[in-house]
């Protein structure tokens, strides 16, 4: 089996590059996850480009597993990693031939679809179609270059963030997988944030300003979001104020 992992965006169509339009229409097998209650719009833009690519092979849903909460953080992932690589075994079947999964953003990047990959036996060959990630769409969302004048950039996570604080030194921080708004745990002085929810959708809701100002007004915004859609995605940009 050759297992195809497609970068699609981070929620536009238009973000679908035309390499990865062709591996969908040349894939036999197209993986497609559920992912519960208030996440159907999320299967069904997967569907939207499947649609808009001309896709002609087996589609299959399969139900998303959920994180056991009462584990410890890394066997949490590790179980949940090993379950979702069993439910795509089930789901294909023994099929031959290309299997794709159309992957959320860029494979590569705060990602797991590799490491789950790689507990497949026997070995799959495995292509990687890039897509759009989130950290470029938000910076061309908000007009913004990624990094100062020969700067830097640290891409982190929000769990980071709250743990250790702003990575010393650093000029430009871009924050992933943040669903605590970890901002608020830092000395808002000096700072400054853009963020964006829903990047490259029709949902897309953009801030920025003064940390000490601005936060509150995300914190809000991303609350009401997420109760209004069931689910959200967001990432944002820290960097000190008058810094270009």
């Amino acid at each position: 089996m050759d297992l195809w992992l497609i970068g699609i965006g981070t929620g536009n169509p238009e973000h679908v590059t035309l390499e990865a339009r062709r591996a969908l229409r040349e894939a036999g097998t197209v993986l497609v996850p559920r992912k519960g209650a208030g996440k159907d719009d999320l299967a069904g833009l997967r569907h939207r480009i499947l649609e808009d690519a001309g896709a002609t092979g087996r589609v299959v849903e399969f139900d998303y597993p959920v994180r056991d909460e009462a584990l410890p953080y890394r066997e949490r992932v590790i179980a949940w990693h090993d379950e979702i690589a069993r439910r795509w075994v089930d789901a294909v079947g023994g099929a031959e031939g290309s299997v794709a999964l159309l992957v959320w953003g860029d494979p590569s990047l705060y990602d797991s679809t590799l490491r789950i990959a790689q507990r497949l036996e026997p070995a799959p060959k495995i292509r990687v179609v890039p897509g759009i990630t989130a950290l470029s769409a938000l910076t061309a969302a908000h007009g913004i270059t990624f990094n100062t004048l020969a700067g830097a950039v640290v891409v982190t996570t929000g769990r980071r963030l709250r743990d250790h604080g702003l990575p010393e030194g650093a000029e430009s921080v871009v924050v992933m997988l943040d669903g605590k708004c970890s901002f608020t745990g830092l000395k808002a002085e000096g700072l400054r944030i853009w963020w964006g929810a829903y990047l490259g959708m029709e949902e897309q809701i953009l801030d920025a300003g003064p940390l000490a100002e601005a936060g509150p007004r995300i914190v809000a915004r991303r609350a009401e979001a997420r109760e209004r859609h069931g689910w959200i995605m967001d990432t944002y940009l820290l960097r000190p104020e008058g810094l270009a």
